[in-house]
């Protein structure tokens, strides 16, 4: 193994009370965490029900009727006494594990919590308008049965329309579709100032579409989407293949997987994923659309990973280093959420025997705990814990640097299993927050075609190794150097995760220009607070945050390279 490759050697960390509590907080995850979960998760099934039952001409009447309520709050602010706008969902609310820190100070809050209705399904136009707090599970399950689905549907049942679009969202269908925002046709927004608009890429708002994915909620609210739709068929056909060798070996059987060096287009698999178990082994999914008939063939075999008491799809697919490369059939929509019932694997941490059969017979239909009741159920000390001894965090990465990006991991954090998802980086019209290395298109990069860079989301979640061995480890000096590492590297971290970034080093690992553009042309300057101050860790007093809006003309971003 490589210099490079190499952990870092870490004295013994001391134990503290802290330890112990963690240690033990599946008691409190089990009688109180667990059974509020389910019980929310009932209501809001029974809440999406409801509101199917209604025809779209009533959710459209409703949903008129919330956006002139909105409209109205906002035109009644007083600028010079109330504070900054943002929504009124509780801090813990969200799925993200930034803490929500921006809320403590004094603030201007709008409601936007009956934004949850699935306004239309375009079967000729080929898509769906949603409110921003529709979920994926909510979405999939009134589309999947249609044979129609979003181009990109994000794992995790809970994670709703806004916060993809504000903020972050990739699946296995990225490579093609690219990130969760790319497939948004049109942004209905609610501007400073109470108008009410729908931005399009063609339109006199096209500025403000470019500038609203990664904005964190800062130019304005969103009110609805309309987003693409595709067809699909009711089952995938899934391959495991198993990749031995070096960090290096991994990533490029993972290129391989799903990017043919010859360019032909026509083996290029509909979901590809990877996930990498250690620094010598990795398996890694493609999956292809199959009809029904298909599926129930003589021979092929069905497997129904959305049960209960189903193995851990993490742990479901590791079987194939043992077995070799096999194919299966899932049922297209519990496909898609593969990864709920455990966190992806997250879960173990929470309930190191959740992952037992005994467990997932008899208590895996309360799988699982919803995350912002795992948010509520801490105190500040356990969430300090979490941020020192724990990474959850995305690296976005050019494809050709995934190796790289591995073993960067492998040193600094040892992190195991390491998730990999591949998504296009369009070259845009307009360059937004993020954007493809400039020239890629000359470079002829396996992965990468005209129109676009393909990028990995090297997804590394779970306690490191040293914390897992007992020795020390500085949560907070790791982020720094991975930020640091992606600066250097033309890489990305979404900001639902905890940012070590100073506001220059903000701005040189994302483009400011057109989001400071919109920022002024949309006034939303003095109302929202900036997409920096929103994503910073720490508390936000309302006197530095007044300060830093005073300031915008001064950025930190005009100093980047």
């Amino acid at each position: 193994m490589s210099d490079l490759q190499t952990p870092l050697v870490r004295p013994k960390r001391k134990k503290t009370w802290v330890d112990y509590f963690v240690k033990f907080r599946w008691i409190i995850v089990i009688f109180i965490v667990l059974p509020f979960s389910a019980t929310f998760y009932f209501l809001i099934y029974l809440g999406d029900m409801w509101s199917e039952s209604k025809s779209y001409e009533k959710r459209q009447k409703e949903h008129d009727e919330n956006v002139k309520k909105v409209i109205k709050r906002l035109k009644n602010r007083d600028a010079a006494k109330d504070g900054l706008v943002c929504t009124a969902r509780k801090p813990w609310i969200a799925v993200g594990m930034r803490n929500v820190d921006y809320k403590r100070a004094r603030h201007f809050e709008v409601d936007l919590g009956e934004f949850r209705n699935i306004l239309e399904i375009n079967k000729e136009k080929m898509t769906a308008r949603v409110e921003p707090l529709v979920n994926m599970g909510q979405i999939s399950r009134a589309t999947v049965p249609m044979n129609l689905s979003l181009a990109v549907v994000a794992e995790l049942d809970d994670l709703t329309v806004g916060g993809l679009i504000n903020g972050y969202g990739i699946e296995g269908s990225s490579h093609i579709h690219g990130l969760f925002a790319d497939t948004v046709e049109a942004y209905e927004i609610v501007l400073a100032g109470g108008e009410l608009v729908r931005a399009t890429k063609d339109n006199e708002y096209s500025d403000l579409f470019y500038a609203i994915p990664w904005s964190q909620g800062t130019l304005g609210l969103l009110v609805a989407a309309e987003i693409k739709l595709i067809k699909i068929k009711e089952y995938m056909r899934l391959t495991y293949i198993p990749v031995k060798g070096d960090l290096q070996a991994l990533a490029q059987g993972y290129i391989d997987s799903f990017a043919p060096k010859d360019g032909d287009k026509s083996k290029i698999p509909d979901f590809v994923e990877g996930m990498v178990y250690n620094p010598t082994e990795g398996v890694m999914m493609v999956g292809t659309y199959a009809s029904k008939e298909e599926a129930k063939k003589k021979g092929n075999k069905i497997n129904n990973v959305g049960w209960w008491f189903k193995p851990w799809f993490y742990q479901h697919a590791q079987t194939a280093l043992k077995k070799g490369q096999f194919v299966e059939y899932i049922p297209t929509r519990e496909y898609y959420h593969r990864h709920t019932r455990c966190l992806y694997w997250e879960g173990k941490l929470i309930l190191p025997f959740g992952d037992q059969f005994w467990f997932r017979y008899l208590l895996g239909w309360l799988m699982p705990p919803k995350v912002s009741l795992l948010k509520a159920t801490q105190g500040e000390a356990i969430r300090n814990y979490y941020h020192d001894m724990h990474v959850i965090q995305d690296m976005l990465v050019p494809l050709y640097k995934v190796g790289d990006a591995l073993e960067w991991v492998h040193r600094e954090m040892e992190v195991y299993p390491i998730w990999l998802c591949p998504h296009k980086l369009y070259k845009q019209p307009i360059k937004g927050q993020i954007y493809p290395e400039p020239g890629f298109e000359y470079e002829n990069r396996q992965g990468d075609t005209e129109d676009a860079q393909m990028y990995t989301d090297v997804g590394v979640y779970y306690a490191p190794g040293p914390v897992l061995r007992g020795e020390e480890f500085d949560g907070s000096e790791a982020v720094r150097k991975m930020e640091k590492w992606l600066i250097e590297n033309h890489g990305f971290q979404p900001q639902y995760a905890v940012s070590e970034l100073d506001e220059k080093s903000f701005w040189r690992m994302f483009n400011g220009e057109l989001y400071e553009e919109c920022r002024k042309k949309y006034r939303a300057v003095g109302t929202f607070m900036s997409v920096y101050y929103k994503s910073k860790k720490g508390r936000k007093t309302e006197k530095e945050v007044r300060e830093a809006e005073q300031a915008h003309l001064e950025t930190a971003y005009a100093e980047a390279d």
